[in-house]
């Protein structure tokens, strides 16, 4: 059995570490781990794999790949690969959701405090040396408390889920939104459907997005999404970019339609320097490092050895990817 490792990105923490390979080869001495150098060796090196590691694949390396029957994302979003060629084929695509989730979620707690506590108007005063415990006082909105907010969540997947927890544990509300409601509220206080989201936006004090890309999901806030929403309402985007809008936020941000925005994933990342957001002050940006952990790797390595096992073994995969609903 061959496993080729192709997990190239500008960003360090998101390659490959040099261990990964190592590892692989000394605990399934049976099996070659081949781990390529550029995308362009990819497509040499996938040819007679049974499985791979990676970020994407193009249609023509797949279609070259006739023994390819896994691949593993180490991302939770797997939009990328989520093209006809891919999603018609046998091969099983797992992801790493189960790997990000809590993370994920902690993140997006910092940032519901962040926006909460007015933390980057104290920041802003505090780089000029002004003492402004009455100007953060009489902010619009200003500093709120956490428990007792609604919060709705889009999205009730593995992030979903941790957020949850931790949202109830500092006595929110939360009110889930999810494709499937009948898959039950997951210690929400209560679940709707996906196309019921316009009625609960108007309680929201914080809106947290935490679902994946879909056709149904892209662009759930939008302009007349926006317009449900509260003046004094935050909206928290800890998932991906196409899921807003952005000319219809941006506007809603400038003429005060919401108080703010936290944001850690954009549609084009990294974010163009003409973007709006980067001088907006009631917008909190983070640069796509809601996952980002000294841990990532070796738990990654946790679900990739399990899988591989059950993988030669002939059992179910963990955290196999529905193809037809893109996640």
């Amino acid at each position: 059995m061959k496993l080729v490792i192709a997990l190239h990105h500008p960003f360090v923490l998101w390659r490959a570490p040099s261990w990964l390979a190592e590892k692989l080869a000394i605990d399934f001495p049976q099996i070659t781990v081949y781990p390529t150098t550029s995308y362009d060796d990819l497509t040499s090196g996938i040819v007679d794999a049974d499985a791979a590691i990676l970020w994407s694949i193009r249609p023509d390396q797949l279609a070259g790949a006739t023994r390819l029957r896994w691949i593993h994302s180490p991302a939770a979003a797997v939009h990328q690969l989520m093209y006809p060629e891919l999603v018609n084929n046998s091969v099983v695509v797992t992801n790493a959701r189960e790997v990000h989730g809590f993370v994920v979620a902690e993140h997006a707690m910092a940032l519901l405090f962040a926006l909460g506590k007015r933390l980057p108007s104290a920041m802003r005063y505090q780089q000029k040396k002004i003492w402004a415990q009455q100007q953060i006082f009489d902010e619009q909105p200003g500093p709120c408390e956490i428990a007792d907010a609604t919060i709705v969540l889009f999205g009730m997947g593995s992030i979903g889920r941790e957020f949850t927890k931790r949202a109830k544990a500092l006595g929110a509300k939360v009110v889930a939104v999810r494709e499937h409601p009948e898959r039950g509220a997951d210690g929400a206080d209560r679940v709707l459907s996906n196309l019921d989201i316009d009625k609960v936006l108007p309680q929201a004090d914080f809106v947290v997005l935490a679902a994946p890309v879909t056709p149904q999901t892209r662009h759930v806030i939008n302009e007349n999404t926006l317009a449900l929403m509260r003046r004094d309402a935050y909206l928290i985007n800890v998932s991906r970019g196409p899921l807003i809008d952005d000319l219809a936020l941006a506007d809603s941000l400038r003429s005060g339609g919401i108080a703010g925005a936290a944001l850690d994933v954009f549609a084009e990342e990294p974010l163009p320097p003409d973007s709006p957001y980067w001088d907006m002050e009631n917008v909190l940006m983070t640069p796509h490092t809601a996952a980002v952990t000294e841990k990532l790797w070796p738990r990654q390595y946790q679900l990739i050895e399990e899988n591989l096992r059950r993988f030669l073994a002939g059992d179910p995969l963990r955290s196999v990817v529905d193809k037809h609903k893109g996640y």
